[in-house]
């Protein structure tokens, strides 16, 4: 495994060690004291699935503390855009974005610690998205901002995304309610 930083300081792309050969691959998606040795120290309480249609648009969401969340991420079929934003208001990246393309091929995974807000729009038709989760759900703390809000001014590279009813209602940047 070997860790990638980004822009955004916790933010991190990991690169699994991939073992192909002609019948297919072998790979370790998580394993706590190789991920404790790169720096990424989390227990984690929930894994989830979600399988997307192209151009579904989930996001941006978090959950504020004490039921803030890390996410390990990967996609195991298909690929999305990944979207992370700093929502932590001590950091000097707050308010900052931090895009990738995450898909089956290439095998990235990445972490994103509590702090930052997360969404994705799934670029292939059944886009299967797999995170582990550093603290369960907890519906009274979760919290979100609209995803074309023009302050973040993020290009999701997609002109009609299928948002949730949910989504579509979601506040901007400004009036979400951020307790970080």
């Amino acid at each position: 495994m070997k860790i990638i930083k980004t822009a955004l300081n916790g933010i991190c792309i990991i690169q699994a060690d991939v073992f192909s050969d002609e019948r297919g691959y072998f790979l370790e998606s998580y394993q706590k004291e190789k991920l404790k040795n790169l720096g990424i120290e989390a227990e984690f309480y929930q894994d989830n699935f979600s399988l997307s249609a192209k151009n579904v648009l989930r996001g941006l969401h978090f959950q504020n503390p004490p039921f803030d969340q890390g996410k390990l991420i990967k996609v195991i079929c298909g690929a999305v855009l990944d979207v992370v934003v700093d929502i932590r208001k001590s950091s000097p990246t707050y308010q900052k974005n931090f895009t990738i393309e995450l898909n089956a091929e290439d095998h990235l995974m990445m972490w994103i610690p509590p702090g930052f807000a997360h969404g994705f729009v799934s670029l292939k038709e059944n886009t299967l998205f797999y995170y582990k989760c550093s603290k369960p759900y907890h519906k009274d703390s979760e919290a979100g901002i609209i995803y074309n809000d023009p302050v973040l001014n993020i290009n999701w590279s997609v002109n009609q995304p299928v948002l949730s009813e949910k989504d579509k209602i979601l506040p901007n940047f400004s009036n979400a309610t951020i307790l970080f």
